[in-house]
């Protein structure tokens, strides 16, 4: 009975999402799988029970040049290797939201976190901005609330990138990656974000677990 009821709140949450795969055939299959292996001991491209949800923000202004980065595959310019950089969703300005890659793909967005994370990009040039677009985040919060409850994430796992290496779920190992991070989504942004999707799963009646936090990132 259980089962069920999570099943329909996990329907009656989802938001609409425009499909708008990029490429993902075999050589980046295999290319993602040799990255697992490397930096994460684990040899797939399969993203199996995601812990973790990563916020970002593209520093586009617009969506077409997000998908067509991420559809190359190229090489990542500041740590060039291969695969390509990705995410699993970018929420557009106007609300609405693609869907890049499946759920059941790993896509390389946080270094020490792709194993167990779905990436979200946000088109815009800073944290302000998609705090400050009601129709953009409201979208983006129901999508990750979403995800919490489809997935059983909690809420202090829902991380910015910047706040990438205290995630409990960290692990990198190249030594020479091991404290790389970006500076989109700062805590202080999710602090304030976390507490706005803790207030629509009130509204919702959707219970949230508070599990887990921050730890020491040795960095």
């Amino acid at each position: 009975m259980r089962t069920a009821l999570v099943l329909a709140l996990v329907i009656t949450l989802k938001p609409p999402i425009v499909q708008k795969p990029i490429p993902f055939g075999a050589t980046r299959r295999a290319e993602t799988a040799a990255y697992a292996q490397r930096h994460y001991g684990i040899d797939t491209w399969r993203l199996r029970s995601p812990h973790v949800i990563v916020e970002h923000y593209t520093a586009t202004a617009t969506f077409a040049p997000v998908w067509s980065t991420f559809a190359a595959d190229a090489p990542d310019p500041e740590l060039g290797e291969k695969p390509g950089t990705c995410a699993h969703f970018v929420v557009d300005t106007d609300g609405t939201i693609y869907q890049l890659v499946p759920l059941t793909t790993m896509c390389r967005h946080t270094v020490g976190l792709n194993w167990t994370a779905i990436g979200i990009e946000h088109v815009g040039s800073s944290d302000a901005s998609i705090l400050g677009n009601p129709r953009q985040l409201r979208a983006s919060l129901r999508l990750t609330l979403w995800l919490m409850t489809r997935f059983h994430i909690s809420v202090p796992n829902v991380i910015g990138h910047a706040e990438s290496l205290t995630s409990p779920y960290h692990r990198e190992r190249d030594a020479r990656w091991r404290c790389q991070t970006h500076g989109d989504w700062r805590h202080a942004d999710m602090v304030v974000y976390r507490r706005k999707l803790a207030a629509l799963a009130r509204a919702l009646h959707v219970a949230v677990s508070r599990a887990g936090g921050p730890v020491p990132s040795g960095c």
